[in-house]
């Protein structure tokens, strides 16, 4: 029903900030206690789910959300998530990727100085009624060499904070830049051996890919300095687990770590029971309760963007765009899927085969990936049986064969900024360009079938082309007011000058309304003479 507010469903506890945000947009139901069974067979009702790192959002799963939209993880990873099927139907899978990453490094730390002071070992002891002094002596952190890898965020501030302590910190991650290392004061590592050959402790900042399960094998264990140490805080299977236990029975390793494993919640495993140089912890990583309100508040902002239309900034399944590339590009987001609509509309009737999008002037020096999608977006929406959106744009481009080109120049003629959108359809090419007008960017159409208007585009917008003759507009007008139309502006691109005596160019005019332009008058204006084509558009 129009109107009907979309329904969202909280699945774990988020934090009460974030399930506010929710309520104000949304009707939210709370799942803590759903069952898998309950929540497949209830999950069809919602548009959007917030989940944490207990639900698997399953291939079957998905499956059954017909209505869902949006998947907002309150926390960094989406290893629970199937992000393939979800892309697949459309829907955008979020994160809340910036929320818990000091509360991780600091756990790090809080672990790092565990394993080297053997403090919760010392703490059994002394509670049991023990006095063990000596037993329980351990390792300074002063100069000695904490290896670190995979340097993202969270490994650069567990880096920044080491190095507080006086250690000395070797890294290796392959994209980051040389530039970031030495800001730090942080070695590069030439490979992840390297930092396994010269660590004292090793901490791991992986994602957990095919690639990195396992990273920590035998023959890294192998490398390593008799009795380092080891820490994993980031993702379970990261180590080999069969290998850490060799290792630590044959005293290669003096002693690890672990916050994460690879299934939770656990409570039987190798390592948890005659080990005393291991400490665990049940995946707390993330948890403080700062931590878990700023999750829940971030992802609750970014389902209410994917479920209004709105910038979703951390999405997993389309481009996430940088903070400062969003400030410039998010005021052009509007006007990218509004030239894509018109382009095609004006391409309609032909077989489309490329969408091109050209970003130009001061826009092309940030990541244009958002509004090259934006672009798409708006040349498929309403034209596909699937509800199109940034999420399977290309998917459902690919699908239909249409290539889609983007690129970036650095100069636009007489503008700062602009967008030109080409449609490459039945041998022809049918092109439309805008740029922001003013402080708030307000999109403006500015070049269409080869004329230079300028018109701010409405929802409404109707594109004539006419032999270029005097008194068009005024003829447009009579139709119009006679439907009940009305013009909200007109602009109109005249032929170029020196034609061959006697040759009458193509005009363009591009007119606005302040309501959809029926299919009828359209055809009604095109029948009388001078008229070449027309047509109306619902960029809305």
């Amino acid at each position: 029903m129009a109107g009907e507010r979309l329904k969202v469903l909280v699945k774990e506890n988020v934090g009460e900030s974030g399930i506010a945000l929710l309520r104000e947009r949304f009707d939210v139901d709370l799942g803590f206690d759903w069952s898998e069974e309950e929540l497949g067979q209830r999950i069809g009702d919602y548009h959007g789910i917030v989940i944490r790192s207990a639900t698997k959002m399953t291939a079957q799963l998905i499956e059954k959300a017909v209505n869902l939209r949006a998947i907002g993880r309150a926390g960094v990873g989406v290893d629970n998530v199937d992000v393939e099927s979800a892309t697949r139907r459309g829907i955008v899978v979020a994160n809340a990727p910036e929320s818990n990453v000091v509360t991780a490094a600091e756990h790090t730390m809080a672990m790092l100085l565990a394993l080297a002071r053997n403090i919760p070992q010392a703490h059994i002891s002394l509670t049991s009624g023990k006095w063990e002094r000596s037993k329980f002596s351990g390792v300074e952190l002063y100069e000695k060499t904490l290896g670190i890898v995979g340097f993202g965020r969270i490994g650069q501030l567990v880096a920044q904070r080491a190095k507080g302590f006086g250690m000395r910190v070797l890294a290796f991650d392959p994209y980051v830049s040389a530039e970031r290392y030495r800001e730090l004061g942080v070695e590069k590592a030439a490979s992840g051996e390297e930092v396994c050959e010269q660590a004292d402790f090793l901490t791991i900042h992986l994602p957990k890919t095919p690639d990195t399960q396992g990273w920590l094998n035998a023959e890294r264990f192998a490398l390593m300095r008799d009795g380092a140490r080891v820490l994993n805080v980031a993702r379970g299977g990261l180590i080999d687990d069969g290998a850490l236990k060799d290792a630590l029975d044959s005293g290669k390793v003096g002693g690890a770590a672990l916050d994460v494993f690879p299934s939770e919640p656990i409570t039987e495993y190798p390592l948890f029971a005659g080990y005393p140089n291991v400490v665990v912890t049940p995946h707390l990583g993330a948890s403080t309760a700062e931590a878990t309100d700023r999750a829940g508040y971030q992802c609750a902002e970014q389902v209410i963007a994917a479920l209004t239309g709105g910038v979703v900034s951390t999405a997993v399944n389309i481009p996430s765009i940088g903070a400062e590339d969003m400030e410039a590009l998010g005021p052009f987001l509007p006007l990218a899927k509004q030239l894509g609509r018109l382009a095609m509309e004006l391409a309609a009737g032909s077989s489309v085969e490329r969408i091109e999008a050209a970003f130009m002037g001061r826009i092309a020096d940030f990541d244009t990936r958002m509004l090259a999608l934006a672009v798409v977006c708006g040349a498929l929406e309403g034209r596909t049986e699937e509800q199109v959106n940034l999420v399977n744009a290309p998917t459902m481009a690919a699908q239909r064969g249409i290539v889609v080109e983007e690129k970036s120049v650095s100069e636009a003629q007489d503008f700062h900024e602009l967008i030109r959108v080409t449609i490459v359809a039945g041998g022809e090419r049918i092109a439309v360009a805008g740029t922001g007008i003013g402080p708030n960017r307000v999109p403006h159409l500015v070049e269409v079938h080869g004329q230079r208007v300028t018109v701010e585009l409405e929802p409404n917008v109707s594109v004539f082309r006419y032999a270029d003759v005097p008194g068009m507009i005024g003829r447009v007008g009579d139709v119009f007011g006679r439907h009940g139309i009305n013009i909200s502006s007109a602009a109109v691109g005249r032929a170029p000058d020196g034609l061959p005596e006697g040759e009458t160019g193509l005009a363009a005019m591009v007119v606005t309304t302040d309501a959809p332009v029926p299919r009828a008058v359209i055809e009604e204006i095109v029948a009388s003479e001078v008229f070449v084509d027309g047509r109306a558009a619902v960029l809305a």
